[in-house]
């Protein structure tokens, strides 16, 4: 059995839900489509206190099992106006399930700013935040262990949140106690902001009782196994995710000075100096760590500790998204210039991706020259200040293009592309076309695939594919960099949930759990306004070539017409309201 807490800000009580049998495994990403869409949450105001923000851990959270502690955050987004579920590593998802705790949701508004305080004993308390506010998230994270001691874990909300902009995520500490894991997109700080929550303080205790030890612990090694022996797994440990950086500059897809070009350089003839070989090698001689795990027992260890030369810690992870949004898109070629940049967001507790964005948008309007790291610095000091520009910026990229006339701004749903351009990186640019999610990779991508002579209706199959398992694994709070043994291996997956949890799932539940995770948004987004027209690319994707490849992105109707015709034959007639 695991409980389910049902906080109310405005009256500051609680109650619990007893949850069994699929309950617990019905989690994550699937559980805040199903709790939005019964609550009627579409037609709300995203800022307002019947906007929920709903918290949950996966079945397997709180063991040893690999990669399966991740937390999974959600709300209407105040950035796209649709659903949003963001997702990440750390300890807090250890901490729920260490409790039995399957998750939280927070109703309603305090009137005060708190800090909620879930206790190893099964309690819950609301403390006064005011000491803790106008803190970067370093300094917050500091006073949350001075105050409730080294044996917890937390969510926090940063300086941005707390003035409710759109750039907001939500922090949660590593194992060394670092505030830089971020659920970072669509804006679930400010409905933290908005609800006055500052932090949410959770004890952790020990891992808790699993019904059939033999089995569990078997299962447990056996995937661990079977990831340890994977090429992408030791890609991960060697490079990180920066070795992604490599292959996507080789193959003409980085987002370069907004967009504007595939490659920062020719890598025949020199080496991407923020990408994964080279940061590798800075980080070695330096005396850094290469590997690094967001959280306990994982096997991949994709996280790295960037150092100066001197070898002070600058920043822990330096990964690829952020590479991309605010290096390479903002003309940055130098990893020690992205590292400050880095830092300097994770302590402000916003996204990278739509923070990089942003100010690639503000240099297409020729406030700076691309590369101006001195106007970066600037602009970000502005998010601290929350001045008048600063909170101007705080709305995204998307506002930030309409309010100077800007026209050239790489958005879909008014949130900011990832670092894949959608010309040559084809099915995650589909993917990011058409999520209910907004432009996010993380809801299917497939950087690797050879879309040369395949047809539209093959690519969309594929990310239509990749979007159902993505689910499945944000559902279950699983790493996606597992997927290689996750996707193969549903049958395992059921066997090690019910060692775990004593009950009798099938296989067969869980791609039932991806796909109707990818409906519910979908129905979710259609009752909040959404049409087709809100899963074009911006025009220039279609428009313009993208050098060194000369791709341009494929017609927009055909991708919804595949799209359709693929969902309605998975969802029958319940997708033709969508």
């Amino acid at each position: 059995m695991k409980r389910f807490l049902h906080i109310d800000l405005t009256r500051r009580d609680w109650t619990s839900t007893d949850l069994h049998g699929e309950d617990m495994v019905r989690a994550g990403r699937h559980l805040i489509a199903r709790m939005l869409l019964e609550r009627g949450v579409a037609a709300a105001d995203a800022l307002s206190p019947e906007n929920p923000l709903i918290f949950s851990a996966g079945p397997l959270a709180g063991t040893v099992f690999s990669n399966a502690n991740r937390i999974s955050v959600g709300c209407k987004s105040p950035l796209t106006g649709g659903i949003k579920e963001a997702n990440s590593g750390g300890m807090f998802a250890v901490a729920l399930g260490q409790l039995a705790l399957a998750g939280f949701i927070l109703e309603g508004g305090s009137d005060e700013w708190v800090v909620i305080r879930i206790r190893r004993d099964g309690t819950l308390g609301f403390d006064p935040a005011g000491p803790f506010l106008g803190m970067g998230n370093f300094e917050a994270a500091a006073a949350l262990f001075e105050r409730y001691g080294p044996k917890i874990s937390f969510a926090l909300c940063g300086p941005v949140g707390e003035y409710r902009g759109l750039l907001s995520g939500i922090a949660f500490n590593d194992r060394e106690g670092r505030p830089g894991r971020l659920a970072a997109r669509g804006g679930v700080g400010a409905v933290m902001g908005s609800k006055r929550v500052k932090a949410i303080v959770v004890d952790l205790d020990k891992m808790p009782d699993v019904h059939d030890k033999k089995s569990f612990y078997k299962l447990s090694k056996d995937y661990a196994t079977a990831l340890a022996e994977q090429p992408a797994t030791k890609s991960f440990r060697d490079l990180g995710t920066a070795g992604m950086a490599d292959f996507i500059n080789y193959i003409g897809g980085m987002p370069v000075r907004n967009f504007r070009s595939g490659q920062l350089v020719d890598p025949k003839r020199q080496p991407l100096r923020v990408g994964g070989d080279f940061i590798r090698e800075r980080i070695l001689e330096r005396g850094g760590h290469t590997t690094h795990g967001c959280m306990p027992g994982c096997v991949i260890q994709c996280s790295n500790v960037y150092v100066d030369d001197a070898g002070k810690e600058m920043v822990s992870p330096l990964e690829y998204e952020t590479l991309g949004l605010m290096g390479t898109n903002c003309g940055l070629g130098d990893p020690d210039d992205v590292a400050q940049l880095n830092a300097i967001v994770n302590d402000l507790g916003v996204d990278s991706i739509e923070t990089g964005a942003t100010l690639g948008v503000l240099m297409e309007g020729g406030q700076a020259e691309f590369g101006d790291i001195c106007f970066i610095k600037a602009a970000l000091e502005d998010l601290r200040l929350g001045n008048e520009r600063g909170r101007l910026l705080a709305q995204g990229a998307a506002r930030v293009g309409e309010h100077f006339g800007i026209g050239r701004v790489p958005v879909i749903k008014r949130q900011a592309i990832s670092a894949y351009d959608p010309r040559v990186v084809e099915v995650t640019g589909i993917s990011m076309m058409t999520t209910a999610q907004g432009a996010d990779h993380t809801a299917g991508a497939i950087a690797a695939m050879d879309c040369s002579g395949k047809t539209t209706r093959e690519l969309v199959a594929a990310s239509l594919d990749a979007q159902f398992k993505f689910a499945v694994s944000d559902s279950m709070g699983l790493c996606i960099f597992g997927r290689s043994v996750t996707d193969a291996n549903y049958e395992m997956m059921a066997e090690a949930v019910n060692g775990c949890l004593g009950i009798a799932i099938k296989p067969s539940l869980l791609r039932e759990i991806g796909r109707e995770t990818v409906w519910m948004e979908l129905e979710f987004n259609r009752r909040a306004g959404f049409t087709a027209d809100d899963d074009r690319l911006p025009a220039f994707f279609y428009n313009e070539a993208l050098p060194p490849s000369d791709k341009t992105a494929r017609p927009f109707n055909d991708v919804r017409q595949c799209m359709d015709a693929l969902m309605a034959a998975e969802m029958g007639e319940r997708y033709f309201s969508t």
